[in-house]
């Protein structure tokens, strides 16, 4: 499900440009005027779906769950030990700026370890856009990591690091801190015990944070790593902020938006079964600790 849905992510962020997408003439206030209606996340998968068979919404499936893995597990992992190094002494419950710091730091070290992956699920899942000669024709993570380190070097295998790592700081602290605060706000508010609706309504509003403040991160991510040089040789562009600046002024503000219907999709469930499975694990092995 995850690649299923990241592969029409994947291709909306890739467009560029007022031409991509349909134009339509609108009457307002008795004047023509020419907008341009790109893609939804479902026309998005219905055409790669139609033009390269429904094996393309699952390109990159063996990178998705390397990525996964490693990614997923580093960044829990870090979170809960970052947060008993800036816990103090008969401080209670751990303020919420200290819960973003350690979103942040974990998140970064997640992103770091997953970056070959995540390079290789991007490049996997936009394969198909591309003219045929020049499609790299990945068959597998694994292919996909020796192939880039012998091409390009074992270097490039963390090209996009930046944004990647400024993506999942962002998105780390938005899950794990706000899933944190949601579950205090929420059992004051309510009484509810440490069970399947704190746990659920917790994680839900998590994801939407976590959508919201990392999509135009995500986007320019996303085109990172893409990128291939010009003609001139140069690059289209330098760098995170470098990206998102040019995709404003060229795209408008909701291009830095776009993939967010299907970051949604992706982050709500996910994020559901995420955590209630990292809360039944910790709950399993506290028990098994105390027998």
């Amino acid at each position: 499900m995850d690649a299923f849905v990241w592969c029409r992510k994947v291709r909306m962020q890739l467009e560029t440009g007022p031409s991509i997408g349909t134009e339509e003439l609108i009457d307002t206030t008795n004047r023509m005027h020419r907008v341009t209606r790109h893609p939804s996340m479902l026309r998005t998968g219905w055409r790669v779906a139609m033009e390269e068979g429904v094996g393309a919404l699952y390109n990159g499936l063996t990178a998705s769950m390397a990525r996964q893995v490693l990614y997923t597990g580093t960044r829990f992992g870090a979170y809960d030990i970052s947060k008993g190094l800036l816990s103090s002494t008969g401080e209670g419950s751990m303020p919420f700026h200290k819960k973003v710091i350690a979103g942040l730091g974990s998140g970064a070290m997640g992103a770091m370890v997953g970056n070959p992956a995540d390079l290789a699920l991007v490049r996997m899942q936009a394969d198909g856009r591309l003219p045929p000669a020049q499609r790299r024709k990945y068959v597998n993570v694994g292919h996909a990591v020796v192939t880039i380190a012998k091409e390009e070097g074992v270097c490039s295998l963390w090209r996009g690091c930046l944004p990647t790592v400024n993506r999942a700081m962002v998105v780390t602290a938005s899950q794990l801190a706000v899933y944190d605060q949601a579950k205090l706000e929420i059992r004051q508010a309510t009484g509810w015990g440490n069970g399947l609706p704190l746990q659920a309504s917790a994680s839900f509003a998590a994801g939407v944070v976590a959508a919201l403040t990392s999509t135009p991160m995500d986007v320019a991510k996303t085109r990172l790593m893409d990128m291939k040089a010009l003609p001139d040789g140069t690059k289209p562009y330098r760098g995170t902020m470098d990206c998102i600046t040019k995709t404003l002024y060229n795209e408008g503000f909701f291009a830095i938006y776009r993939g967010l219907g299907p970051i949604l999709a992706r982050q709500l469930p996910l994020n559901v079964v995420q955590f209630l499975s990292v809360e039944w694990c910790v709950n399993l092995y506290t028990t098994l600790n105390k027998a």
